[in-house]
């Protein structure tokens, strides 16, 4: 059962601090949309292309060129705000945010300050199999993305490059309620997930196109519970933003030397400023990189090329129908249909691959077997050889004849994986390799009896030990096995064996 009211951790002990303390964080996820053109151009989003070679004249700002809205962009958002439970706001419109920057040409970002096109929503993340945490989510909003400068390609210059430039963004805007460098990476996680089973983005947070900012902020025990009551910021303490994280352990790192650094500050009688900061990975530690700007600091304003957005609600029904299953009402069926745990049900379930993948295997089949089959020997394998579920040798198909060949007793669990390993290294059809190899089963009881028999008389010493420990019979199991080239039925030779030795 999970468990949908927050509940706020016991207080954080933070190595070094004097006192206890608590830590609060909100995040905003920048997710580039899933889609072949930008947001407001029809230019390509393909990543790695040579620099400035995806440049609309719109996204290079050239004069009288007019931003037009891209429909699938404003659908994709609409899609992800469904899917987090979230208000889809049927009237939102584009504002500007003014900043310059030299890989933003227009000297502003086409953004949404005052009318985003979702509301409010949530995630439940994962903590422990049967434990959520509900994080709440602000809003989202469409934007566009700056292109990207070029340091290192010379000593004396910089480059830009702007086939970035006009890619469309949604900015997830979490709540203050994640309260530790886990939970923060969970949330991160859970979020990816959903928006991958989604198509709305695909995650790739190396290619930056999925990306946090971390608001960090530390207070006494106590204080987020009076924050809750009253909805006074100022029981949060003062928030640092940490930019542009790309990482999940990088998140957690950043936010434990953040947390260090704000209570040794206050506990040394300082004022935490709320500034803007980035994460060194290789020092280990956050640097000052500018003072925090409010909204007013970028002197929004309505975009005066844009009409606002206004949706239709059966348009955005039509897009709720089209919702695919969820990673959490997947997981709950998989527990429920298949009698797996939760735990085996997460890990079928963190992609939508894998997920589909599975129940291929397992339609018509023992469900149980399936997933011990599809998590420890195919997963294992791929994970070893740094594979995906769409690359891997053996199809669901391939897996699935190998499980109905032990369900008709044809082969034995050891069997089956050496006919595995056949599988992934040279393909084929599970039956036929079974058939030509000489690999079925041995089930003649009069076969086995027979090499019983021969075990038998052969170790008089090992038989009178048996005979007054009935547990050594698994040796004589054993060695009827080996004898039979691990082809004899298992169940019939332990059969055998306790009645040759009567026991």
């Amino acid at each position: 059962m999970l468990d949908l009211a927050y509940k706020a951790p016991e207080p954080k002990v933070i190595a070094g601090a004097k006192e206890d303390w608590e830590l609060v964080i909100g995040m905003e996820v920048h997710a580039q949309v899933a889609s072949n053109a930008k947001l407001f151009s029809g230019a390509s989003t393909t990543f790695g292309a040579e620099p400035n070679s995806y440049v609309a004249f719109v996204d290079a700002a050239m004069p009288g060129m007019l931003p037009v809205i891209n429909e699938f962009c404003v659908e994709q958002a609409v899609r992800t705000g469904l899917a987090l439970k979230a208000q889809i706001n049927l009237f939102s419109a584009f504002d500007r945010k003014n900043y310059f920057y030299p890989d933003l040409p227009q000297g502003y970002q086409i953004s949404q300050l005052y009318h985003p096109i979702v509301g409010e929503g949530e995630i439940l993340v994962d903590m422990a199999p049967g434990i959520g945490r509900r994080v709440r989510i602000e809003r989202i909003h469409l934007e566009q993305d700056a292109g990207k400068s070029i340091h290192d390609m010379d000593p004396n210059m910089s480059f830009v490059d702007l086939n970035r430039t006009g890619v469309a963004l949604m900015e997830i805007v979490s709540r203050p309620d994640i309260r530790g460098p886990e939970e923060a990476a969970a949330y991160v996680v859970k979020l990816r997930q959903i928006l991958r089973y989604l198509g709305t983005c695909d995650g790739n947070m190396q290619n930056g196109n999925l990306r946090a900012d971390v608001n960090v902020s530390v207070c006494r025990p106590g204080a987020y519970e009076k924050f809750i009551e009253t909805g006074d910021f100022g029981y949060l303490g003062t928030r640092c933003e940490i930019k542009n994280m790309n990482s999940m352990r990088f998140i957690q790192q950043a936010i434990e030397y953040e947390a260090r650094r704000q209570i040794a500050i206050i506990e040394d009688g300082g004022t935490v400023v709320q500034e803007t900061r980035l994460y060194d990975p290789d020092k280990g530690e956050t640097r000052s990189m500018r003072s925090k700007e409010e909204a007013h600091d970028y002197r929004y304003f309505p975009d005066p090329d844009l009409l606002p957005l206004e949706l239709e609600q059966a348009w955005v029904d039509d897009i709720a129908a089209s919702l695919p299953e969820l990673p959490d009402e997947k997981k709950a069926r998989f527990v429920l249909n298949y009698g797996m745990t939760e735990y085996d049900a997460g890990v079928l379930t963190a992609e939508a691959e894998n997920a589909a993948f599975f129940e291929e295997v397992a339609t018509g089949r023992d469900g149980k077997q399936a997933a011990n089959w599809v998590i420890n020997e195919l997963f294992g394998r791929l994970n070893k050889q740094g594979l995906t579920v769409a690359e891997s040798p053996v199809s669901a198909a391939q897996l699935g004849g190998v499980l109905d060949l032990m369900a008709k007793g044809d082969i034995s669990g050891k069997i089956a994986k050496d006919l595995f390993e056949i599988l992934w290294s040279e393909g084929g059809d599970p039956a036929e390799i079974v058939e030509a190899r000489g690999m079925k089963q041995v089930t003649d009881t009069g076969a086995i009896e027979a090499a019983v028999d021969e075990i038998i008389a052969a170790n008089p010493a090992q038989v009178e030990k048996a005979k007054a420990n009935p547990k050594l019979a698994g040796w004589f199991v054993g060695q009827v096995l080996k004898a039979t080239g691990g082809k004899a039925n298992p169940a019939l030779v332990n059969e055998l064996v306790a009645k040759k030795l009567g026991n």
